[in-house]
């Protein structure tokens, strides 16, 4: 299997609680439930404790680099008899699993009998707190209590009470739950898109231990394999100029004069082509001008932009043509309160076309407000309202006057807009008068003025 990466330390109770059989049928579970693993770094690693009076390393995680190497030594290992002492070989476990510096995943592979397996809670605790993952398997005899607080979660695949002469039917189980703790994805793809794909592995070389040999190609070989020869501190790349919606493979060979490694592959689909414009969008709407975006931006495959735009229904239709790493232009010289029609278009360097269009609306002008205002005190309390505004698309005027006194009243009236000026009577002091330009789309600014005190 090379599809995992972590360290895994058989603690076997080897103690005379367990008899010869019992050992023997525990070494063979191991035997066999280890046997599929890639071993050594950068894949798995095992180690084997052994519980007795004190414990018992029989070896470290170093030491077996290969599956021969490792049946061998499984086979030849003899039991220690004597006391249960798992509290002490569990220290010597916190030291072995914990004094690494490889950041893998750390799994303690309990095999026991159960019987007065000792004050395991706290040491076990502690392990779990640092990360490692407790599995264990266990004779009908176990104390089942203890093995429950021990195990890291879930319960159902992480501990197994079974007869030693059935021990066999959990392999394949313990093994999956191993695997799923320790499972690496030794290459896998992190970034893609329609033309380029980024490959990641956990880095099993160093730069002056070797070299990493990458090949790639489509799964239908319509292209030429392509080879290229990453150095030893590499952990990623980036493949280009790969065909959209299309399936490649991939392979990757570390390449060391120290030792063999396996070649890692993946597959992967690259997106579906996204072709420019695939998104037109309008801001920045003003009376006159529109500001018109798109994208994805292809300087490499579009040799130019052409916009388009007129008005609807049938207004005439201007054109501006833009390089190639250019998203967006401002259209000017618009009228105001209009609907456009925009079409951004792209020709490619292999001669085809693409185009896509919106609507878009400029804003109304901003209507003219009043020029000036005044207010000229007349005779018998009158007052004589004169103003001043463009007369171009004017259509009236309103004019209102507000009183503040203890009885509070508005009045309005539209006047002519060939009319400059009127005449109020009977206005209160200290009254207020508005005049607002009336145009056919909505009213101007309007102007007010504050009539004086005055005696007549």
């Amino acid at each position: 299997l090379n599809c995992c990466e972590g360290d895994i330390l058989l603690l076997l109770d080897s103690s005379g609680s367990v008899a010869n059989y019992e050992f023997s049928r525990l070494l063979l579970f191991a035997t066999e439930l280890l046997r599929p693993f890639s071993l050594g770094r950068g894949h798995v690693r095992v180690g084997l404790l052994q519980v007795g009076t004190n414990p018992n390393l029989e070896f470290g995680m170093d030491v077996h680099n290969n599956q021969e190497s490792l049946q061998k030594a499984l086979r030849s290992v003899s039991q220690l008899q004597g006391d249960t002492n798992t509290e002490a070989a569990l220290r010597v476990a916190q030291r072995l699993l914990t004094e690494t510096e490889e950041n893998v995943p750390k799994i303690l592979l309990w095999l026991t009998d159960g019987v007065q397996p000792g004050d395991v809670d706290e040491p076990m605790s502690e392990l779990k707190a640092q990360g490692v993952s407790v599995l264990a398997v266990s004779t009908v005899h176990g104390n089942y209590q203890v093995l429950q607080r021990a195990v890291t979660p879930p319960l159902e695949s992480h501990l197994y009470s079974v007869d030693i002469d059935n021990i066999e039917i959990i392999t394949e189980d313990m093994r999956e739950a191993i695997i799923k703790i320790i499972h690496a994805e030794r290459l896998r793809v992190v970034d893609l898109t329609s033309h380029s794909a980024v490959l990641q592995w956990r880095p099993v070389l160093s730069a002056d231990s070797g070299y990493y040999e990458l090949r790639y190609n489509s799964v239908w070989k319509t292209d030429p394999e392509t080879k290229r020869i990453l150095p030893g501190i590499s952990s990623w790349a980036e493949l280009t100029n790969l065909q959209p919606d299309t399936t490649y493979t991939a392979s990757l060979r570390p390449e060391s004069n120290q030792r063999l490694f396996n070649t890692l592959s993946v597959n992967f689909t690259t997106l579906p082509d996204v072709l420019s414009p695939a998104v037109v969008s309008v801001s920045d709407s003003g009376p006159r001008q529109i500001r018109v975006s798109w994208g994805p931006l292809q300087p490499a495959r579009v040799l130019r932009y052409t916009v388009e735009y007129g008005a609807i229904p049938s207004g005439h239709v201007h054109t501006v043509t833009l390089h190639s790493q250019q998203n967006s232009a401002i259209l000017t010289g618009l009228e105001p309160g209009t609907q456009y029609l925009v079409t951004v278009s792209a020709l490619y360097v292999n001669g085809k076309e693409r185009a896509m269009s919106v609507r878009a609306c400029t804003q109304e002008a901003a209507l003219p407000g009043l020029a000036d205002l005044q207010l000229i005190p007349a005779e018998r309390q009158e007052v004589q309202v004169v103003w001043q505004a463009r007369q171009e698309g004017l259509k009236g005027y309103w004019l209102s006057s507000h009183s503040s006194s203890s009885k509070p009243s508005i009045s309005s009236v539209y006047l002519h807009p060939t009319s400059h000026s009127t005449r109020l009577a009977h206005l209160a002091p200290s009254s207020r008068v508005c005049v607002s330009p009336v145009y056919s789309s909505g009213r101007g600014d309007g102007i007010c003025c504050t009539a004086e005190r005055h005696t007549g």
